[in-house]
């Protein structure tokens, strides 16, 4: 609950279950996190204004297999405690080593189980290089997903995407689980369209978060390439914290004008004044088999503050979003003359006098917070109801 993530997808959501229901949340923190006495303090006061018991356990890395061991017997003691404790109906696990945990308190106590996706994260582990496809670990993350899956009482998907192939799998052939789809949602409160003035009269595009692992940053700085040639007055603004160094070199490497680039470090909260300074988002995700599960953040940011954005197919059901509703393009590969071709398409999306609105209103017809909120509270009543 310290991290960014924690704040803005967890406790989000949570915020609006407690008006309704007894929220006991486990989280597990990272020491350097902790250690930060006056985050941790502001944190602990809004968790507890909104009515929510926190029990936070010490997050343990190394030794890899018995941190992870331990942390699963100390959270799954403590979960056992406060079931008994607080006569508590429902467990809900995001992703899988807090399934391992959850699974463990229905086999013992009974209590309704919410396997909160959040993706294939055995496969990304795999996609990412990190696993090997015949190795113990990923055949053993497999056999517990399996598990999940066939243990749920409810299941949470980030996308449509996620939904249809999970539905392929053999093993739940006439045993399929209860699904929800419920995307990485956005505060729309906070990304909305600001009333802030162009800096200048060039078309800015821009870049927002990470540039590693997943994100494809190197053909990210190839698209500017290209949009300068079809506009050598263009600006690229870029919005990133801790890998200034990495894209820097990656810039130099390209030659790019110096005066037409801005790279910057910038809280969460700023983050919507200087989207406003954008005539459109790009980011570019690895298309890989786990990403179908993967609902990037940061488009649902980009069309909060109504500007369309570049992207590729691929990845959970973010092309269709783009496509369909006219406030993006997904490119279908990596290729100069694809790139080229998006990069087109997005200039005469801009010129469009609704893209604003438009963007705006997919974001709140599949984006909103609140509708996502309500979709979990649907659940969590649910399974009250089943004796």
């Amino acid at each position: 609950m310290l991290e960014p993530l924690g704040q803005s997808q967890v406790m989000s959501y949570l915020k609006g279950l407690s008006k309704e229901h007894i929220i006991h949340l486990i989280s597990f923190e990272k020491t350097e996190d902790w250690k930060k006495n006056i985050e941790r303090s502001e944190i602990l006061r809004d968790i507890q204004d909104h009515n929510i018991v926190w029990h936070p356990l010490k997050y343990h890395k190394r030794p890899s297999a018995f941190a992870t061991f331990w942390d699963i017997f100390c959270g799954s003691l403590l979960g056992l405690y406060l079931i008994i404790r607080y006569q508590l109906k429902i467990v809900h696990a995001r992703s899988y080593v807090p399934s391992v945990m959850a699974l463990i308190l229905k086999k013992i106590s009974r209590v309704k189980y919410i396997f909160d996706m959040r993706g294939f994260w055995a496969d990304e582990r795999l996609d990412g290089g990190l696993w090997k496809r015949e190795s113990k670990l990923f055949r053993v993350a497999k056999h517990f997903e399996r598990l999940f899956l066939l243990s749920a009482d409810h299941v949470v998907s980030l996308t449509y995407a996620a939904v249809r192939e999970v539905e392929k799998f053999q093993y739940l052939k006439n045993n399929l689980p209860p699904m929800t789809v419920i995307p990485t949602c956005a505060n729309l409160d906070l990304f909305k369209p600001q009333d802030v003035k162009q800096l200048n009269d060039s078309f800015t595009l821009g870049y927002v978060g990470s540039v590693g692992t997943w994100y494809l940053f190197k053909e990210v700085i190839s698209a500017f390439k290209q949009l300068l040639e079809i506009n050598p007055n263009a600006k690229f603004l870029i919005v990133n914290k801790g890998e200034h160094e990495y894209i820097q070199e990656l810039l130099r490497k390209e030659s790019l004008p110096k005066e037409s680039i801005k790279l910057i470090s910038a809280k969460h909260s700023e983050i919507p004044q200087l989207m406003s300074q954008m005539d459109a988002g790009i980011f570019f995700i690895k298309p890989t088999f786990s990403k179908q599960a993967s609902a990037p953040t940061k488009l649902a940011e980009f069309l909060g503050c109504g500007i369309p954005c570049l992207s590729n197919s691929g990845v959970g059901d973010m092309a269709l979003i783009l496509e369909t509703n006219r406030v993006g393009v997904a490119i279908k590969s990596f290729e100069n003359e694809t790139i080229k071709n998006g990069l087109e398409c997005l200039l005469e999306l801009k010129k469009q006098s609704d893209i604003q609105e438009r963007c705006r209103n997919v974001a709140l017809t599949n984006f909103s917070l609140k509708d996502g909120t309500k979709a979990y509270k649907k659940i969590y009543d649910g399974l009250l109801k089943i004796k």
